[in-house]
């Protein structure tokens, strides 16, 4: 029960700041999970990211699901999911109660202006993180350049690729670079 407890009170504390979304919460979570309390590793919190993109929901709310699966299985699902859902649940209605009365404010306005602005540093903080473990090697670089490419000119091709499928498609040609370098990996422990 403790143990609930404790990823109960560690995602209440991460849901509280859960501004800008899953990739701008990326430095908070690695500091939280990898660093202080290391219930997880970075490239584990990488590839939890990755699914998280793919499910339905909030990206950090799924790796709060995960986290707490991984330590106490579905009690702690539900525990690090229930903590990390309360106080934006709470602001939420707390902000729809009196939306109607100040959201034309212009101190809101200008309020959610410099918000928005944060939120693009942190993204952009996130992004830096994820690429410097992602894109690795000239492989993993030829794969970032394809799918950024087929994204960026979604608008000009004849065919939109969707998300899902480019997705799909890089896993798939991570599974293939994955043995081609154990192949490779192999190889060259048969000729020492």
């Amino acid at each position: 029960m403790k143990e609930l407890l404790t990823l109960y009170f560690a995602f209440l504390r991460i849901g509280a700041v859960n501004f800008g979304g899953g990739y701008a919460m990326l430095p908070l979570l690695e500091r939280e999970l990898v660093n202080e309390r290391g219930w997880t590793t970075m490239e584990d919190l990488r590839d939890y990211f990755a699914i998280g993109q793919c499910t339905p929901g909030v990206i950090a709310l799924n790796v709060s699901t995960f986290i707490g699966s991984k330590r106490k299985g579905i009690p702690g699902a539900i525990a690090a999911t229930t903590g990390f859902l309360t106080i934006p649940i709470i602001l939420i209605l707390i902000i729809a109660a009196f939306l109607r009365g100040f959201a034309d404010a212009p101190i809101v306005q200008n309020a959610f202006a410099g918000i928005r602005v944060c939120v693009c540093v942190l993204i952009v903080q996130a992004v830096l993180r994820l690429w410097k473990n992602s894109v690795i090697d000239g492989l993993s670089f030829a794969l970032y350049l394809c799918v950024f490419l087929l994204t960026a000119l979604s608008g000009v091709l004849p065919v939109a690729i969707p998300a899902a499928v480019l997705v799909i498609i890089s896993g798939m040609i991570g599974i293939v670079i994955g043995r081609v370098r154990r192949s490779g990996a192999s190889d060259k422990e048969d000729r020492a």
